[in-house]
């Protein structure tokens, strides 16, 4: 951190690069960029619609 947030600051989107990490791109394996991108794209479309948020209630 260059001290200008706090740490709580960046907790959010590291919580998301760590699922997006374990629950995709770990347990895959992309062969060409092109698959890399379809696969992000859906894993991400699945994170906003489907997966169950503990924010909401699942």
């Amino acid at each position: 951190m260059d001290g200008r947030g706090r740490w709580m600051d960046n907790v959010f989107i590291e919580r998301l690069w760590r699922s997006l990490k374990y629950e995709c791109v770990y347990i895959h394996v992309f062969e060409t960029g092109s698959a890399l991108r379809a696969g992000l794209a859906r894993w991400i479309g699945f994170y906003n619609a489907v997966r169950p948020h503990t924010a909401l209630d699942g």
